[in-house]
């Protein structure tokens, strides 16, 4: 029977290691455990709130905005240089090594509603860990109003191992409609997760020439 990846892993103990941590500006990195980081694999999630109070319009006839539908993607950089995006634009929605027998990166779906309570899932296959040079999660918003503040958006990463890491999308610049949210880079056996929340005018091109990634990009559509 296959594994379901999209199911939580039971939490620990009361009395056991914190179920949780939480990535701020001033402690902004966390490694993973190292039975963590030497195989299984990392599930990212993105929650928001789709039609945040005070967006509800005012009577039968009032103009209503569309809901704010974040999408939730990644850069990725392998070791022999290949590069590119898992998104739902394009139904870029894996990315494998060559030989390999499967993905070492995937989304599961697109939640265009918001209203889906188990949000949208990015995955990372640790047993590849030795082959990805580096991971940009970055979520962005393909519909509504870009306002992250009133979005609330919640990105929780579950290792194989040891407790959740969230990082909130706070500290929002009004405009931008991207945000770079944290950095992967397995290095030596390690698997180092560093909050950025980077908020980016434009969409993964702008991104990408944020951070020097150096994809080729072309126009999509969902």
């Amino acid at each position: 029977m296959p594994i379901d990846y999209t199911k939580r892993p039971a939490g620990p103990p009361a009395d056991g290691p914190p179920r949780k941590v939480t990535l701020t500006k001033s402690a902004p990195t966390v490694s993973l455990t190292k039975k963590a980081a030497a195989g299984g694999v990392l599930r990212v999630n993105l929650n928001w709130t789709a039609r945040p109070a005070g967006q509800q319009g005012g009577g039968f006839f009032a103009r209503r905005e569309p809901d704010v539908d974040l999408d939730l993607g990644c850069l990725y950089e392998f070791t022999d240089g290949s590069k590119g995006v898992v998104q739902a634009l394009g139904n870029g929605f894996h990315a494998g090594l060559p030989g390999a027998p499967s993905a070492a990166i995937w989304l599961d779906g697109d939640d265009r509603s918001g209203a889906n309570s188990g949000g949208e899932n990015l995955f990372v296959d640790l047993q590849y860990a030795a082959h990805i040079r580096r991971v940009l999660v970055f979520a962005y918003i393909y519909e509504g109003v870009p306002n992250w503040a009133a979005a609330q958006a919640l990105v929780t990463l579950t290792p194989p191992d040891g407790p959740q890491i969230e990082v909130a999308l706070d500290e929002p610049r009004a405009g931008a409609t991207s945000c770079a949210v944290a950095l992967l880079a397995p290095s030596a056996g390690d698997v180092q997760i560093r909050r950025e929340v980077r908020y980016v005018d434009g969409a993964q091109p702008q991104l990408d020439a944020a951070y020097g990634w150096g994809i080729r990009w072309s126009s999509a559509r969902k």
